[in-house]
C-alpha cells in the first residue's frame, strides 16, 4: 500500500510549532478575526443538503458560524488543533479528519464548497493546497477564502523580511494571491474584497469551472 503524500512532513517545525501555539491560538486569533469569518462564511450555499470541507480547520473557529443545514468535514495536519476543535462542532453533522491541506484524502469531485481560511498563506506550498481544493471540489462548487496577501507588485519589505522566520514557525507573509491563482486554471475570481489590515487580509470567493 502506498503512503499518502503529506508535504506539510517537509517542514517538521512548523508541526511542532502549531502543537506549541495551540493553547492560545484562540486567544490571539479568534476575536479579531471572527467579523470577517463570518461574513465569509455567509456565502456559503442557502440550499440545505451541502456537502462542505473546511480544509485547514485548526481549532475550529470556524465552526460555531456554520449552519446546521449542510454536511462538513474538518480536516487539520495538527491533532491538537483538531482536539479542540471537535467540541465546537458537537452542534454540526461533522467528521474530523487528520490530514493535509496539500494532499487532501478525498476523491475528485466530492464537496459542494470548500472553506480555506487562513491556510492558502500558512501551507509552504500555496499553490498546492488552493490545487487540492480544487480538485476536490465539484464543477460549479464554490472556495471561500480568507486570508492575508500581498498585492502584485507590492515591495512590503518588513513583511517580506520577518516572512524568513514565521512562514517556520506560524505563517507565510509573502504570498501574492494572484501568482498562486495563476497556477490552478479551473477556478475563476467571483468576488474579492478587502476584510482587515488595509487590505491586506481579503475574503475571496472562487468558482470551479
Amino acid at each position: 500500500m502506498t503512503t499518502p503524500r503529506q508535504p506539510y512532513r517537509q517542514n517538521p517545525f512548523l508541526r511542532t510549532s502549531y502543537t506549541l501555539i495551540a493553547p492560545l491560538y484562540d486567544f490571539v486569533i479568534e476575536a479579531p478575526m471572527r467579523a470577517a469569518r463570518k461574513h465569509s462564511l455567509a456565502a456559503l450555499p442557502a440550499m440545505a443538503g451541502q456537502n462542505v470541507l473546511v480544509s485547514g480547520a485548526g481549532t475550529g473557529l470556524d465552526l460555531p458560524h456554520l449552519p446546521t443545514m449542510h454536511r462538513y468535514t474538518a480536516l487539520d495536519f495538527n491533532a491538537d488543533m483538531l482536539a479542540r476543535a471537535r467540541p465546537r462542532g458537537a452542534h454540526l453533522d461533522i467528521d474530523f479528519i487528520l490530514g493535509d491541506s496539500m494532499a487532501l484524502p478525498f476523491d475528485d469531485a466530492q464537496f459542494d464548497v470548500v472553506v480555506l481560511h487562513l491556510i492558502v498563506a500558512v501551507v509552504p506550498e500555496p499553490h498546492r493546497a488552493l490545487s487540492e481544493a480544487a480538485r476536490v471540489l465539484k464543477p460549479g462548487g464554490k472556495i471561500l477564502l480568507f486570508d492575508k496577501f500581498l498585492q502584485p507588485g507590492q515591495r512590503a519589505p518588513v513583511r517580506r523580511l520577518l516572512n524568513g522566520l514565521s512562514r517556520r514557525m506560524a505563517t507565510r507573509m509573502d504570498v501574492v494571491f494572484e501568482e498562486v491563482l495563476s497556477q490552478v486554471p479551473q477556478l475563476t475570481v467571483e468576488s474579492d474584497t478587502p476584510a482587515l489590515g488595509g487590505g491586506w487580509f481579503r475574503k475571496i470567493i472562487l468558482n470551479k469551472h
